[in-house]
């Protein structure tokens, strides 16, 4: 295969600069860093590379802008406009974002237009129609007064998005932030900042005041760890590794912010026998080869009732091999490249440890050669132990691990087996076995016969070492708001 090939799509215009204020700012030093292509593994764009003083330039931007109220007092029915105008513009702009989600991620061009862009307007549109319905309530209380709560926005919210889905992943944050009259500080990957600045405008376009929105791109650790801790910042909502998720909570622990933190996962999927193999397997594959395996509530370990085993196992051997590879801008393509060389070394030495645990590789176990990207096979991995490392943790690429259980019990005790509990999924035409074992099962979602169906209407998180809080539905508006109670007192009857 060509190892020459340029990049597929032209990057987006994007200048190195910030956008903090309303207006795009140069950072500290005029430092820069490049963005890669996953596809070719060369830089296709370059963005700041904002430093601390950046950072606290941006979160004092949205301190002043909440301050001021433009926006947090705002008529709720304004804002509600305002979100769905933004809604409305990135349907219109869906291909030039859907080109910079692909080019930033190595995501496949076909699911960047038809489940990441839609996504993430969706979720603008989902929480516009939300806004206005932020209520208080009135309360009867046995003292002379008249009682009642107002639901507050909580300030100035630290964003901080991961690499992996770029656009829906800021969504589910800055949409429902906004929504509730907050003011936000955006931090996206250092690997994937494209979709980010595009957005900058695109808010501004919609209606958003300056200030109510700030974008700092630049190195990870550095930037997010100033962001927490600085004093202008209220809230923290992270999605990201359970590693930095600790360090963040704790830095936020530390000083009283409240976190809402999506973390890590290791979803089990439960193939019981009497399951419906074609629609099944169907599902077993999307979940661990959508996105090049690289999303959160991926299903990278397959549980399969013994009966059937043996068939499930050898239906994966000839077809996982056949689920289309190759270059993002290609239209048929289903898995494109890793996000990064890094990511592909770790899912390879994964790969190397399962089998030196034990494991046998039955399809994939290798890196393919295309064009100088970041592209693995996907893999199925069976008999491997309990506590083989690709079972026990997150590989966050294309490889599934196939165990067999006996009984329900077993496999539930297997799936909840491990410290995350972000998604699990049960493959099954008993309607009474889906429910008993979705009640059991340690998870914030449970997928019965499919795998990661989601809409802006059901809350998405973790329990366990998946973190806390939830992102979409009426949960997550919530978690940007604060209550505050207001009492009047009425004097005493009679007087």
């Amino acid at each position: 295969m060509s190892q020459t090939a340029e990049a597929s799509f032209a990057p987006p215009e994007v200048a190195p600069r910030l956008w903090i204020g309303g207006a795009w700012r140069d950072p500290e030093g005029g430092a820069t860093m490049d963005v890669i292509d996953p596809a070719t593994g060369r830089a296709v764009a370059q963005v700041a590379a904002a430093s601390t003083g950046d950072v606290a330039a941006a979160a004092a931007a949205a301190r002043t802008a909440f301050r001021d109220g433009e926006w947090a007092r705002m008529p709720a029915r304004e804002r509600s406009r305002v979100l769905l105008r933004a809604a409305a513009l990135m349907r219109e702009r869906v291909e030039e974002l859907a080109q910079a989600e692909s080019l930033d991620v190595g995501k496949p061009i076909a699911f960047a237009r038809m489940i990441d862009v839609p996504n993430a307007a969706d979720l603008y549109e989902y929480y516009g129609t939300l806004a206005p319905h932020l209520d208080g309530a009135t309360r009867d209380v046995p003292i002379p007064a008249f009682a009642y709560t107002r639901c507050e926005p909580r300030g100035v919210v630290a964003a901080i998005s991961p690499f992996n889905f770029p656009l829906i992943l800021s969504s589910s944050k800055i949409a429902p932030a906004l929504a509730a009259g907050n003011t936000v500080v955006h931090k996206p990957s250092p690997l994937t900042p494209l979709s980010a600045l595009l957005m900058a405008e695109l808010l501004r376009d919609a209606g958003v005041p300056d200030g109510v929105y700030n974008v700092v791109t630049g190195p990870g650790a550095e930037l997010g760890d100033a962001l927490v801790r600085d004093p202008a910042v209220d809230m923290v909502a992270f999605t990201g590794s359970t590693a930095v998720g600790r360090v963040v909570a704790r830095t936020a622990g530390e000083l009283l912010k409240p976190v809402a933190a999506e973390l890590g996962g290791n979803a089990a999927n439960i193939l019981f026998a009497d399951a419906d193999l074609d629609q099944a397997v169907g599902a077993v594959i999307n979940a661990f080869v959508f996105n090049t395996g690289q999303f959160c509530m991926a299903g990278p370990r397959l549980l399969v009732e013994r009966p059937v085993y043996d068939t499930v196992v050898g239906i994966l051997e000839q077809a996982v091999g056949g689920v289309p590879l190759g270059r993002p801008s290609d239209p048929g393509t289903v898995i494109g490249p890793l996000a990064s060389a890094a990511q592909r070394d770790r899912v390879d030495e994964m790969v190397r440890d399962a089998v030196a645990s034990g494991g046998r590789v039955v399809t994939g176990g290798e890196r393919i050669e295309l064009d100088g990207g970041f592209y693995y096979a996907p893999t199925v991995i069976v008999d491997l132990p309990d506590d083989a490392l690709a079972v026990r943790e997150e590989v966050f690429g294309p490889v599934l691990t196939v165990q067999a259980f006996d009984t329900e019990d077993e496999a539930v005790a297997l799936a909840n087996g491990t410290a995350y509990g972000l998604a699990a999924g049960v493959q099954t035409t008993d309607i009474s076995r889906a429910h008993r074992v979705a009640a059991r099962l340690e998870a914030g979602i449970v997928w019965v016969n499919g795998w990661a169906m989601l809409d802006a209407a059901m809350p998405f998180g973790g329990v366990k070492d998946s973190g806390w809080g939830r992102e979409n539905g009426p949960e997550a508006l919530a978690s940007f708001t604060r209550s505050k109670s207001v009492i009047i007192g009425l004097g005493q009857p009679g007087g």
